[in-house]
């Protein structure tokens, strides 16, 4: 150690321990961590080995590491880090540790230790490859990263755009109600007053009338006084003003007393029966296509969803699914919706005392179910489950309904009708231009985007714009009597065939892919579909009263 102006300069120190040198402290290194990648110094060496993460690692001579001597670093599992790869998979093409082998690859083909690995590979090649990738990937992101910001900024002005716009209707709605207010309070301050001057003038014809009935009445008590001939006439003019005073009094009996009273119209009712003032559509934008998934069925598992206080099997038209993942089931036989747990197990019900057709979420927490005697019923799906309110729609007794974009779409047979959520038809979608009825009958109903997916009996699912254009038809001569239809968050469309006993898969542009469930299978009479998106599974509700959890 030498001096520099009264400075301490260490010169005999060649490589500085790392973790003492990220503290502002240089300190001689005499071991080197490959795992760590860290040099050590004879202290942080000792804490090194102490601890409880490191305590494993291999450490090698500072001088061995500083010439680059090849040193074997053991990596660690990606699924688990505290264990080291030790296996490979050939089935998944990966590098696992012995947990990961127990657990998830017991039935894989080609697993191999490390040890008794033959690697032919051209490793420069692979490194240049790997390399090659890396770089596109970085640009890849980069691109992708440029992309968000953007749509994050373009977001953010909608935002404030949509905001003018529903302050801009509320400020309309405010406005046009004020409008209204002064035409009312004109109209009433118009009535009152002739109403208030019909009034003043029968009071003074009252007045006189009095008035006229005092003086015959004076008249009559001189009456002894006048000869015949004047006692005539006064009798006749004053039977005549006694005439006219009946003729007042039962014409103001016949009028009865005026009153003002307000009339309400439906406003009040039409704007309390509105559950939003606006509805926000959330629109995906892709240049590329969507790429539907191989889904293959990995295991399955059935649950009994027949509760003791069931008077018949249940048989579950519709199916659908809270944002929170919970599962509402319409159990048409027994007259009442079942709500699932996790396990998809009965957690409780609510009884509605008419046959369901339909059941569709109209929000976070809502749910609207289509009964039998033509009426759609709004359940709060809370703690429990409570009914908000209801209203009418035209064939209840028909199969089918859904939730699109704030409307609800409904069968009513060979058609569909869309209706406000108060209750107003708004369309009706029947037949196409050239006359050709779309569907023969519907059954299930479901919403992906801005499409809506009806499932037509004869073989397959119609799937429709939001103005009620036919987009595709998916179809297949292996599907019979088809009841339910289900799209998964990849554009996926599942169709169910209920006297084929079978699921047909459909990609985005209504290709079919393969028949997911065969017959064969075991699956009998599928009524309809769920694919819970939370679980990567499909929900088949069947005739026998059970539902078939498929796990793809």
């Amino acid at each position: 150690m030498a001096e520099v102006d009264g400075r301490s300069t260490i010169t005999d120190i060649d490589i500085v321990c790392t973790p003492c040198f990220e503290g502002d402290i240089r300190e001689q290194a005499v071991k080197y961590c490959p795992e760590c990648q860290e040099f050590l110094c004879t202290g942080c060496t000792q804490h090194h080995g102490r601890q409880r993460l490191s305590r494993s690692h291999k450490l090698v001579d500072k001088n061995e590491a500083k010439q680059g001597s090849h040193v074997t670093v053991t990596a660690k599992c990606l699924y688990h880090p505290d264990r080291d790869i030790e296996m490979y998979c050939k089935e998944h093409d990966m590098v696992y540790c012995l947990k990961c082998i127990a657990t998830d690859h017991r039935s894989c083909k080609g697993v191999t230790g490390l040890d008794d690995l033959s690697v032919s590979t051209d490793q420069k090649k692979e490194t240049e490859r790997l390399k090659a990738d890396i770089v596109n990937i970085q640009d890849r992101l980069e691109n992708t990263d440029k992309k968000t910001k953007t749509n994050m900024k373009c977001i953010e002005e909608q935002r404030n755009e949509v905001i003018s716009q529903i302050e801009g209707i509320a400020r309309g709605l405010v406005e046009h109600i004020q409008k209204l207010e002064r035409e009312a309070l004109e109209g009433l301050d118009a009535e009152y007053s002739l109403v208030k001057g019909e009034l003043k003038t029968n009071m003074s014809k009252l007045s006189k009338a009095k008035k006229e009935i005092e003086q015959v009445g004076s008249k009559l008590q001189d009456l002894d006084s006048l000869d015949k001939i004047q006692q005539f006439v006064q009798t006749k003019l004053i039977q005549q003003t006694l005439n006219d005073a009946v003729k007042m009094f039962e014409h103001n009996e016949v009028k009865g007393s005026q009153s003002l009273y307000l009339k309400d119209t439906d406003l009040k009712s039409s704007v309390s029966s509105s559950t939003f003032l606006g509805y926000v559509l959330r629109i995906t934008e892709s240049k590329g296509l969507l790429t539907s998934r191989t889904y293959k069925v990995s295991s399955q598992k059935e649950e009994n969803i027949r509760m003791k206080n069931d008077k018949s099997n249940p048989y579950i038209c519709d199916v659908c699914q809270l944002a929170d993942g919970t599962i509402i089931l319409a159990d048409n036989s027994n007259m009442r919706i079942k709500r699932l747990d996790v396990n998809y197990n009965i957690k409780d019900c609510f009884d509605l005392g008419s046959y369901t057709t339909g059941i569709c979420c109209t929000g976070n927490t809502e749910v609207a179910v289509k009964l039998h005697n033509s009426k759609v019923w709004f359940i709060s799906v809370g703690s429990s489950l409570s009914k908000v309110r209801d209203i009418s729609v035209t064939g209840g007794c028909h199969w089918g309904m859904t939730y699109c974009a704030g409307e609800l779409w409904v069968s009513p047979g060979n058609c569909v009708n869309v209706y406000s959520m108060s209750g107003t038809l708004l369309n009706y979608f029947g037949s196409e231009v050239n006359g050709q009825r779309i569907f023969t009958s519907k059954q299930q109903m479901t919403v992906s985007g801005e499409n809506v997916f009806v499932a037509d009996s004869r073989d397959g699912v119609v799937c429709l714009t939001r103005d009620g254009t036919v987009k595709r038809e998916l179809r297949d001569k292996r599907l019979a009597d088809t009841r339910g239809v289900c799209v998964s968050n990849d554009g996926t469309v599942f169709i169910s065939g209920y006297s084929s006993h079978n699921i047909m898969m459909f990609d985005n542009d209504g290709k079919c892919l393969r028949e997911l469930v065969s017959k064969d299978s075991g699956l009998v009479k599928p009524l309809s579909l769920l694919f819970d998106d939370k679980r990567n599974c499909l929900v088949v509700a069947c005739y026998s009263g059970k539902i078939i959890v498929y796990f793809i």
